[in-house]
């Protein structure tokens, strides 16, 4: 064989090898392509609505009376017994509100109904029916303290914005001071200070779902 037949050869056998090599070069990313193709798309996950704020089974406002509806000057009842709506203080703290209601029942005996929704998984509505106790002159302790011989530990306390409405006996916009306890059984107490007035206390009485009802709205 001649040189130049060797050259000719040689030349052919290197062009067939790149032309091979671009080929599977080319079949590679067209693999690479389809298979990027073919992956299914990351779906974000829907998050669930959260639950009616209600701390019982049923819903507010479709199977029983939503307290969070009650105005100023209507007639409730609370467990079967009448109660008008006299005022109602709108109040803030800390990204927190609530409203607490001025009753006066058939008696004329004076209470407050405060309405909470309060944070959770879901979040619950409380809502608390207050008496007062006699304070003695007692002054909310930073630690744990006894009223009537039951221990009662701090749970919160604070200083919160107000706007009253109707006759609650307070003035339209203030500040007021609060400090509420938990003993071991579940009770719940409470200490209010109106702009500086003195301290007053009271105890909470839970009411489950279903315990107030509405009988006439305010005109």
């Amino acid at each position: 064989m001649s040189v130049t037949s060797m050259v000719v050869l040689g030349l052919s056998i290197a062009t067939v090898l790149l032309l091979l090599g671009a080929f599977w070069a080319t079949l590679r990313q067209d693999r690479k392509g389809r298979s990027s193709a073919a992956a299914p798309a990351e779906v974000a996950s829907v998050e669930a609505p959260l639950a009616a704020p209600v701390s019982a089974p049923g819903r507010a406002g479709t199977d029983y009376t939503d307290p969070r509806t009650i105005q100023v000057g209507d007639r409730i009842e609370v467990h079967g017994s009448p109660a008008r709506v006299l005022g109602a203080m709108h109040i803030s703290w800390q990204g927190q509100q609530w409203v607490e209601f001025l009753l006066r029942d058939g008696s004329r005996r004076l209470q407050w109904l405060s309405v909470e929704v309060r944070p959770g998984d879901p979040p619950h509505l409380e809502v608390q029916l207050w008496n007062d106790v006699p304070t003695q002159g007692m002054v909310p302790a930073k630690s744990s303290l006894i009223m009537e011989g039951v221990e009662f530990h701090p749970i919160e306390r604070g200083t919160a914005a107000f706007r009253s409405e109707g006759d609650t006996g307070n003035p339209d916009r203030g500040l007021l001071d609060f400090a509420d306890y938990r003993a071991s059984d579940g009770r719940l107490l409470s200490f209010e200070r109106i702009q500086g007035r003195a301290w007053t206390a009271a105890y909470a009485q839970p009411l489950p779902p279903g315990s107030i009802s509405i009988v006439r709205r305010a005109s």
